[in-house]
């Protein structure tokens, strides 16, 4: 008799690209994987991967079969997700997101997700757009959360929230904090900023370059902490988020500089593969929506949330 779980261990051998990283993906062994892909072999007396080449390949009935198994599992796990109640749910959600949301609003994300679904483990990967994006194709991730800057139909996305940018400094850098800087004149300053593994630093490259600025002196970081550090330090200027950012601009740690014209708002969103579609993924996006908030620095539970055990 075929089972989900052969299904899915001859699944992610093709998905995952070998038996080792599928186990990795199904937390269980290699051996195991094995077994289940030959349990499905034997059901049928076919083989679905023809061993005799170095790696091991498709039949054209694995092929057949793969087909069969991916729609066989979406239709599991969606009638999992449609009809089991959310605190009995079990699930690995691995949800990528870049450095500002890990700095501000994960954890309350985090713990919405965890008040509804109790038993689902959130698995974050922190890292620049780019690579959540490719993590997002090799199906490393199931969520990324991530500027607006790709436009790929393999995707879907819903906005989760807007961010406001401002150019800041070390106080005293510029000796123009009072008055209003034209952007081609900031641009004679080194400038920090990210480059285009960046979603931010994606969308105000290809700003600068619709404006016809073309900084000379730059220092590239993909690291927003690390930029953080780097304009505290006296070393340039940078765009940075202003409202996370303003205890320092109180401390006297930074300048808000008044730059024309003002940088455009870097709006964020929830993106997931199109055809990668999970009711669970898309609460989740919900709950990104309702408690977004890039307001401050290492938020912890919204009000009324019981703590985490």
């Amino acid at each position: 008799m075929m089972t989900f779980k052969q299904l899915e261990a001859f699944f992610w051998v093709v998905q995952a690209g070998g038996f080792a990283q599928a186990a990795n993906k199904l937390h269980t062994t290699q051996s195991a994987v094995s077994k289940r892909v030959q349990e499905l072999e034997s059901v049928f007396d076919t083989p679905l991967f023809d061993r005799s080449a170095h790696k091991a390949r498709l039949t054209e009935k694995g092929e057949e079969m793969l087909l069969l198994a991916k729609r066989l599992l979406e239709q599991r796990d969606a009638a999992i997700e449609q009809f089991q109640r959310p605190e009995v749910l079990e699930r690995h959600v691995r949800i990528g997101v870049t450095e500002l949301t890990a700095m501000t609003w994960l954890p309350r994300l985090v713990n919405a997700i965890q008040e509804r679904y109790p038993r689902v483990i959130i698995e974050p990967h922190v890292d620049a757009s780019l690579m959540l994006r490719d993590m997002l194709l090799a199906d490393e991730v199931d969520l990324m959360i991530i500027p607006e800057a790709f436009d790929d139909q393999r995707f879907v996305g819903r906005r989760v929230g807007v961010v406001e940018h401002a150019w800041m400094c070390k106080p005293g850098i510029t000796g123009a904090r009072s008055r209003r800087i034209p952007m081609h004149e900031l641009a004679k300053h080194r400038l920090l900023t990210q480059d285009n593994r960046s979603g931010t630093g994606r969308l105000y490259n290809q700003w600068m370059q619709s404006i016809g600025i073309k900084p000379e002196n730059t220092v590239i970081s993909t690291s927003l902490v690390a930029l953080i550090g780097l304009t505290v330090s006296g070393m340039g200027i940078s765009y940075l988020p202003k409202k996370c950012l303003t205890p320092m601009v109180e401390s006297g740690a930074l300048d808000v500089l008044s730059v024309t014209p003002a940088l455009p708002a870097s709006p964020y969103a929830a993106i997931s593969r199109a055809d990668r579609q999970s009711t669970l993924i898309t609460s989740i996006t919900r709950l990104a929506q309702e408690h977004c908030d890039f307001g401050s620095i290492f938020q912890t539970a919204v009000p009324g949330q019981r703590p985490l055990n």
